[in-house]
């Protein structure tokens, strides 16, 4: 069983998106009126135009997949609920989130558990924008940058010639264990290392996610139970606090992430496979590029037919989102969408409409129901409309 998360790509806004001053998006939809229209041939080959009109991707009469999307059950509208709900876990509390940066008791335990004597930002931020605003104080004081997003994240920027990387990871999971607990227990505390010289800093690919443990079972733990090799490709690894994930593999651009996926369905039988590609939500919908976003779509789309060939006669691909990141909506957040689920095995039926559903964690059951497992998981299965 293989499912490819596509980060931030949702398809027209929730039942709920009012609660979320959402109403109006829909990131693949704009953005393909955006910039007249994205040609998608895979996808479209599987049944991505049946879900939603989008300009220039077809209503096929007879997709090759079977299609539908589902709306998220949890509160919240950040990956690590829409995953966990995606692994059959509600979380029925929103993680908090802090739009006008963090108070100063959380500021003051901060700086006293980890023996600082400073920090500078403590605000909403773009991490590469924050790190050019605040680099060379940041290089001057020896002080780490503090941000956060609109996400449930407390990110802690330093340069790895400042403060080292195994530093920086250490004083984030005394945040972690320490600062950010109880009403303040944020989804992720984000370790974001940078280099370079003022007016020219980048980060780096030692980033490092310190995630809340789910607070209940989810797909991987029940697999996992059954000696079933379980196999997360990407940010899934962060978002699960690698917790019963056998294989953990970290990638550093989406076509890095569908390579190696490719790779591990090629080469593994009976695994299950969780991939996240995170650079269409990180590098284009959170920097309102709908033009990027659409390049990457095509990216994925080209190398669609690759992932399609690698799968063996009993494996399923499902092709999903976490939530939405409507690239022309104002701000920056992601945005409270259905999400697209497309289903594709060649030994399953073909272009069989699966419904609106009500919950992601229809996957997380129908991944158990694959595999003949018993369990408890929210979500109610979509195996016997595809088999």
């Amino acid at each position: 069983m293989v499912v490819i998360i596509l980060d931030g790509v949702g398809v027209g806004e929730a039942p709920d998106s009012a609660l979320y001053n959402d109403i109006g998006s829909n990131t693949l939809g704009n953005l393909a009126t955006a910039i007249g229209g994205i040609l998608l041939p895979n996808l479209e080959m599987l049944g991505l135009g049946k879900i939603i009109p989008i300009k220039g991707v077809m209503d096929v009469e007879i997709s090759l997949g079977n299609y539908g999307k589902l709306s998220g059950m949890s509160k919240g509208k950040d990956s690590t609920t829409g995953h966990w709900e995606i692994g059959g876990l509600i979380t029925e509390k929103q993680f908090p989130v802090y739009p006008n940066g963090f108070p100063q008791e959380i500021i003051e335990k901060f700086l006293n558990v980890n023996s600082l004597k400073g920090i500078l930002g403590n605000k909403p931020a773009s991490g590469t924008e924050i790190i050019q605003e605040l680099g060379k104080e940041h290089i001057a004081t020896g002080f780490p940058i503090v941000y956060t997003s609109a996400d449930s994240v407390f990110q802690i920027a330093a340069h790895e010639e400042v403060i080292p990387v195994e530093t920086l990871y250490s004083i984030c999971k005394k945040t972690r264990e320490e600062v950010m607990i109880n009403e303040h227990a944020v989804g992720r505390i984000i370790a974001r290392p940078f280099i370079g010289t003022n007016g020219n800093f980048s980060r780096t690919y030692r980033r490092k996610d310190f995630a809340l443990e789910p607070h209940g079972e989810t797909v991987f733990d029940i697999l996992t139970s059954k000696g079933i090799e379980t196999i997360g490709v990407g940010k899934i690894n962060d978002l699960f606090a690698y917790r019963n994930i056998k294989r953990q593999i970290k990638t550093k651009s989406n076509l890095e992430g569908i390579q190696i996926a490719i790779d591990m369905i090629r080469n593994t039988r009976s695994s299950y496979v969780m991939t996240n590609l995170v650079d269409f939500d990180v590098l284009y919908g959170h920097r309102n590029d709908p033009a990027g976003f659409a390049k990457a779509l095509k990216e994925f789309d080209d190398y669609l037919p690759q992932i399609l060939d690698a799968l063996g006669d009993q494996d399923i691909l499902i092709i999903t989102a976490d939530h939405g990141n409507d690239p022309t909506f104002p701000g920056t957040d992601h945005t409270r969408e259905y999400v697209p689920l497309l289903v594709y095995g060649k030994k399953i039926k073909q272009g069989v409409f699966l419904g609106v559903r009500k919950s992601f964690a229809d996957i997380g059951k129908t991944i158990c129901d694959f595999y003949g497992i018993d369990n408890k998981l929210a979500g109610i299965s979509f195996y016997k409309k595809i088999i």
